[in-house]
């Protein structure tokens, strides 16, 4: 009877337990088993398009960052039915400060309901969303949303390179974050896209790569150069040889601790092994020979001058060195011309000028000169996160009327990249990225997902 007894007390226990885990507990708006997210859209108050990259912060210090669709999935079970202050930091998005300096929103989460938070956008650029790394719709997808989208096997990845090749888009990157390990992969990542990789020109985007990847199909270093340390490239660009072969060549550049180049050459992609081979060391760092020579480095625009000459440019962001556009040209460092950039860009209506830190140029159709982004050393908001769009009549220039277009509060945003071929050669919309990151910068902690990846921005020429 005792046994009995207590079979009985512990059927009577877990039945009251069951019927407490599958009700609401009359506590507020509180529960004891998970409830479909809070979802929040940051849009645009301009144009209504998504804001990708804001983050809305709690009184006590939780943290959530808006996805590449802007959107949030709030789940904080001690803040459900509770009106909520959430401080907004946009990088250059923002909210109407109130009587103490706070900007911000109040908003009441309740399970399976939704609310919209407009800013406004406070310089010319509209931020797109990221193009790289993990998670890129991870708030959408707890919602049930963007659930089409699958990941590509990466988590962050540092500074692109990139060259029209055989018809294709080829990719670079640099020290790459993988899931497995804290230590990723440090000898360029390679993939390719069409020329036009996106199917649209505003938030949400996506953009889907075919990776180099090993066995495991996980995407693979493509540029292992002999020598210790990580392998870095620059220079990306195709170049027909005698024959008229095109081939895809590069310059590596071989690095130790703390970030100290020790080596520099040349490669080419082999195109049946997918990696890129030393074809030639230029330098080799010794007591004695301390400092590297010039080589084609940064990014490579090609250029034919008033005579008909063709040429390619290298330069980070203006050209420092230049080459006739063929193979043989570019094998041969007794053919380079080195060339002095300029050190400064004046400001558009103002006696200040800014000085570069890196960037790239092109050639604009729609303005009928040359235009280049660039990141500014030693920035207003960061020392690396601030964007400047100028022009000029050369590609060599001079270059004039700076304009701040992107700004990265205590963030970085260096190594920008411009991406003409994503658009018509006449359209006002120029796209360009470059690498969210807290190096370099006041911040300590990284923003969740997006730290060390790259960010694409779009610039519409007509509006300034």
């Amino acid at each position: 009877m005792i046994h009995l007894a207590k079979q009985c007390l512990a059927f009577r226990f877990t039945a009251v337990v069951f019927a407490i885990l599958s009700c609401h507990v009359v506590c507020g708006e509180s529960h004891l088993y998970a409830e479909k997210p809070f979802r929040i859209s940051i849009v645009d108050e301009s144009n209504g398009w998504p804001v990708p990259l804001v983050e809305l912060r709690t009184t006590h210090s939780v943290r959530f960052i808006s996805d590449n669709a802007g959107v949030i999935a709030f789940d904080l079970p001690e803040l459900m039915g509770v009106e909520t202050w959430f401080h907004v930091v946009g990088h250059g998005y923002s909210v109407a400060a109130d009587g103490f300096g706070y900007r911000g929103v109040k908003l009441t989460p309740r399970p399976g309901e939704s609310a919209v938070v407009k800013v406004k956008r406070e310089l010319p650029a509209k931020r797109l969303g990221r193009i790289t790394g993990g998670g890129l719709f991870a708030e959408s997808q707890k919602l049930g949303e963007q659930l089409d989208w699958t990941e590509q096997g990466i988590l962050g990845c540092d500074s692109v390179q990139n060259a029209i090749h055989a018809g294709k888009l080829y990719w670079g990157w640099g020290d790459t974050v993988l899931p497995n390990y804290p230590l990723g992969r440090f000898h360029m990542l390679g993939a390719t896209t069409s020329l036009s990789p996106l199917e649209t020109l505003q938030p949400s985007i996506r953009l889907r790569y075919d990776y180099v990847t090993d066995e495991k199909g996980v995407p693979d270093n493509v540029a292992q150069m002999p020598g210790a340390g990580p392998t870095w490239l620059s220079g990306y660009v195709s170049l027909a040889d005698a024959a008229g072969q095109n081939h895809l060549v590069a310059t590596y550049s071989k690095i130790r601790p703390p970030l100290e180049e020790y080596e520099r050459g040349l490669c080419q992609w082999d195109e049946d092994a997918e990696r890129f081979v030393k074809t030639k060391t230029l330098w080799s760092r010794t007591q004695q020979n301390r400092k590297p020579l010039a080589a084609p480095q940064g990014h490579a625009v090609l250029w034919t001058d008033q005579a008909g000459q063709r040429w390619v440019l290298f330069g980070d962001p203006f050209p420092s060195l230049r080459c006739h556009a063929d193979l043989e040209s570019w094998s041969d460092p007794n053919r380079w011309q080195v060339l002095t950039p300029q050190r400064d860009v004046p400001q558009k209506g103002s006696a200040d000028t800014v000085v570069p830190h890196r960037g790239a140029i092109a050639f604009s159709k729609y303005r009928k000169c040359w235009i280049t982004v660039f990141t500014q050393m030693g920035g207003e908001s960061s020392t690396l996160g601030e964007i400047w769009f100028a022009e000029s009549d050369s590609p060599t220039g001079p270059w004039r009327d700076a304009v701040k277009v992107v700004t990265h509060d205590k963030y970085t945003f260096y190594n920008p990249q411009l991406h003409p071929e994503f658009t018509d050669p006449e359209s006002p919309i120029l796209l360009f990225e470059a690498t969210f990151t807290h190096t370099f910068s006041k911040t300590k902690t990284p923003t969740p997902r997006h730290d060390y990846n790259q960010v694409l921005y779009r610039l519409d020429l007509n509006e300034f």
